[in-house]
């Protein structure tokens, strides 16, 4: 099975061009859709999840007709939005055990099964009974794919969901996510590159509307062996650097601003080889220093 997504685009009454003939083929798996905040993600994730329309294009699942067939896809879909409400003091059994109603699973016996099924597979089964207000932010985000994992979906998207989230529940969600995907596709939208390179097996670059590259992250990271150099400078030569350089990124690093410099050859004395990473060529895709030609995933 794979989601097939052909020339989609959306333009919204402000003038914003939020998505200009986006295409993809998605196959079972993680796929990481990376990209700045109003890249045009949440654009296309809100289309997908039958949440909004397109002004034209395609997309298919399967055999189902994603923007004519609504409700056939929303049997399979599970969703979790960049920001969800909970009701606060309601446990996480109950509200897990009625969205299992809103979902078609009307046998008692059946419902009770799922929902400690799936309390178990997100670990909060042993916080069943304590209201949602109670949940940190990571456990939020568990119980959050515990709903979108009822009726056994063949697609899961999920926006930005580790934003805001500390490196221990990152980690579990990180797990928990890469479980998921061994048997469904599972589309990871996020501007944190890092979980993208942890998780995901192929990916695309969403940069203001448009996919930019398309592929295997160690594959595209592997076209700037050679070509990515770092020096250690003051403050007060950024500027010039960024003048004279294709400056991928900059950080500060005991005390001083360690660039990253895309090149052929050794900018200039100082400069030493770095090993580039899926970080690098992603700022180098979104500053325009790569120009690949936009692809999909097979």
């Amino acid at each position: 099975m794979e989601l097939r997504i052909e020339n989609l685009s959306k333009h919204y009454p402000n003038g914003t061009q939020a998505l200009q003939n986006v295409s993809l083929n998605i196959r079972l798996g993680m796929f990481g859709l990376l990209g700045p905040n109003g890249a045009g993600k949440s654009t296309l994730m809100r289309t997908l999840a039958t949440l909004q329309e397109a002004d034209s294009g395609r997309a298919v699942l399967g055999d189902i007709d994603v923007l004519r067939q609504k409700d056939a896809v929303r049997r399979v879909l599970g969703y979790l939005p960049q920001e969800f409400d909970l009701y606060p003091k309601v446990s996480a059994e109950d509200l897990l055990g009625y969205f299992a109603v809103l979902k078609g699973i009307t046998n008692p016996k059946e419902r009770r099964e799922l929902v400690q099924a799936l309390l178990q597979q997100t670990n909060l089964y042993d916080h069943r009974r304590k209201a949602l207000g109670s949940f940190s932010g990571g456990m939020k985000q568990r119980f959050g794919i515990a709903q979108a994992l009822l009726a056994n979906p063949r697609l899961i998207i999920v926006d930005e969901p580790t934003a805001g989230l500390d490196p221990e529940e990152r980690v579990r969600f990180h797990n928990l996510l890469s479980a998921i995907g061994q048997n469904i596709i599972v589309i990871l939208s996020t501007h944190i590159v890092s979980d993208v390179s942890d998780l995901c097996g192929a990916m695309a670059i969403i940069h203001e509307g448009r996919v930019r590259v398309a592929g295997n992250p160690s594959q595209l990271v592997a076209q700037l062996e050679g070509k990515v150099w770092r020096k250690s400078i003051a403050h007060d030569e950024v500027a010039r650097f960024r003048d004279r350089y294709q400056m991928i990124s900059m950080r500060l690093f005991a005390g001083q601003t360690l660039v990253h410099v895309l090149s052929p050859q050794p900018p200039e004395a100082g400069f030493e080889p770095a090993e580039p990473d899926l970080e690098d060529f992603y700022f180098a895709t979104i500053k325009g220093f790569i120009h690949a030609p936009t692809a999909t995933v097979n």
